[in-house]
């Protein structure tokens, strides 16, 4: 890939969200690539990433910092976390980015249907504001992470796993692999004055039941998926502590796979990386820890008799 600038050979790449998932990954990976990086962040964390790597704290309240964090900024990464400020703190990023004179912005978006649901309609209106801007730009829409499974850890160890997703299937796509489109598509200066949009999922969709089938097979414990209702899947939610808006955006994510909206399988993590997507299993291997059984330590003063097993160790 050619990896042209106009001042000193490298360019000047800024990551903003560069402590997420997504961000975090991205900038490991451009570490060895000859550009200079710019991690941008609301709340820096500099344990997320790599040392040596410039952070500038971004105050949406504060449009200066958004200038100044962006000033000498040949391309811009975009990957803000979901919140009912996402969609008035990125079109402050992007109408900054266009006044600092960026050539291209890669904005990190979602797959999914025309729709009123969270956090699907903000990034609709994100998208629809940086097409009516005059400047290069690539929009990565991806299915849901499949980080997303992480929520189960715990219940899955617990033998309470469930929800109102059915047998509904959905292409679940690893972050890794969004982070590797992203930096070809950042490298590349054939993208830099294309304004486009690229479709990325995994390598095939699953259900949730067959996704409790390789918990089964790598914990080596019995794992199933309880269906249940969206009601008493809020119920559920609630009790655990979530608040009302994560619960409702978990709901409606059950409610896309439930009817099998994102099952969709596209080859362009492939056709941009030159390598097949990883798949959920092999996340689940990679992450497997967090769904074990803990056990729960005998106390001092009770024993139990080997041929009963404890709660811990009960099939589920």
């Amino acid at each position: 890939m050619s990896i042209p600038s106009p001042k000193n050979g490298r360019p000047r790449i800024a990551v903003a969200g560069a402590t997420g998932r997504v961000g975090a990954a991205l900038t490991a990976k451009l570490l060895d690539d000859p550009v200079d990086l710019v991690a941008l962040s609301r709340n820096p964390d500099a344990s997320r990433l790599p040392s040596g790597v410039p952070l500038a704290t971004v105050d949406f309240d504060a449009p200066s910092t958004l200038a100044e964090a962006l000033r000498g900024a040949d391309r811009l990464f975009i990957a803000h976390g979901t919140s009912d400020r996402q969609v008035a703190n990125e079109i402050a990023l992007i109408d900054a980015a266009v006044a600092a004179g960026i050539r291209h912005i890669v904005k990190l978006s979602v797959m999914g249907p025309a729709t009123r649901l969270h956090p699907f309609d903000w990034h609709m209106r994100i998208e629809a504001h940086l097409a009516a801007c005059d400047i290069g730009h690539t929009i990565l829409r991806p299915s849901t992470f499949v980080d997303i499974l992480k929520r189960a850890g715990t219940p899955v160890a617990n033998g309470s796993w469930g929800g109102a997703a059915g047998d509904g299937r959905v292409n679940l796509i690893d972050t890794r692999d969004i982070a590797d489109v992203a930096r070809v598509v950042l490298l590349d200066e054939r993208h830099l004055h294309s304004q486009r949009a690229y479709h990325l999922t995994g390598p095939a969709a699953v259900s949730m039941p067959e996704i409790a089938g390789m918990l089964s097979r790598l914990a080596g414990h019995a794992v199933t998926y309880r269906h249940r209702t969206a009601t008493e899947q809020r119920e559920v939610l609630i009790a655990s502590g979530v608040g009302e808006m994560v619960a409702d955006l978990l709901l409606g994510l059950d409610g896309i796979f439930r009817d099998s909206v994102l099952a969709e399988t596209t080859n362009t993590v492939r056709e941009l990386t030159g390598r097949e997507p990883r798949s959920v299993e092999g996340w689940l291997s990679d992450n497997i820890a967090d769904f074990q059984k803990r056990p729960v330590p005998a106390r001092h003063d009770e024993i139990l008799p080997a041929s009963l097993p404890s709660s811990a160790s009960t099939p589920l």
